[in-house]
C-alpha cells in the first residue's frame, strides 16, 4: 500500500466527481498508513463514494483493527447496498467497528456529505458538482464535528444493519 505523508494529503478547493472520489480513496489509504483511530463518512446515500473499490475496500481493510471506529452516517442505504458490494461484505465483518446511523427522513436532503478524521476532513459542499474543500484547519475540524455531532445525537436514528434476522 503507498504510503502517502499526512502533510501531502491535499487541502483546499476542489471540483468534479474524480477530484472528490480520489480524495475519498486517499484519505482511506491515509487512515490505513496512519492508523487514524476513528473516521466518520456522511452522505445523503454514498451513490458518488467509491466504497465498492477494491482498493478502497483494501484501505479498510488494512486500517480495521485496535480501537478503531467508522461512523456512517447517510439518508439511506439503498445505494450503497446496490452499488458498493464490497463494502458490504466488509462491515458485515467489521461490524464491531461500525456504527451506521440514519438520517429522519424529513432530513435526510439536508445532510452534509463529508470525511472526517481527527486531523484532516474533505467536506463536499455541493454534491451535485462535487465541489468543496479539504483541510486540516482545527476551526473548520471542530465546526464540521460539532455538526456531525448534532446529527448523529439528536437527528438521526440507527440504520444499515450487518445482518437482517427473521423469525
Amino acid at each position: 500500500m503507498e504510503q502517502i505523508p499526512a502533510d501531502t494529503l491535499p487541502t483546499g478547493r476542489f471540483e468534479g466527481r474524480e477530484a472528490f472520489r480520489e480524495l475519498v480513496r486517499d484519505a482511506l489509504r491515509q487512515a490505513a498508513v496512519e492508523g487514524w483511530p476513528e473516521l466518520l463518512l456522511c452522505d445523503a446515500d454514498f451513490a458518488d463514494w467509491p466504497l465498492g473499490e477494491r482498493a478502497v475496500v483494501e484501505s479498510l481493510q488494512a486500517w480495521a483493527g485496535g480501537r478503531r471506529r467508522l461512523v456512517l452516517l447517510a439518508g439511506h442505504y439503498d445505494a450503497l447496498l446496490r452499488l458498493h458490494p464490497r463494502f458490504v461484505q466488509w462491515r458485515v465483518r467489521w461490524e464491531h467497528l461500525v456504527t451506521a446511523r440514519k438520517a429522519r427522513a424529513a432530513q435526510a436532503q439536508d445532510l452534509p456529505s463529508l470525511c472526517w478524521a481527527r486531523t484532516w476532513a474533505m467536506h463536499r459542499i455541493d454534491p451535485v458538482r462535487s465541489q468543496g474543500v479539504a483541510t486540516r484547519e482545527p476551526e473548520r475540524l471542530v465546526l464540521l464535528r460539532e455538526q456531525l455531532d448534532e446529527w448523529l445525537l439528536n437527528r438521526s436514528t440507527p440504520g444499515f444493519a450487518s445482518s437482517v434476522l427473521g423469525l
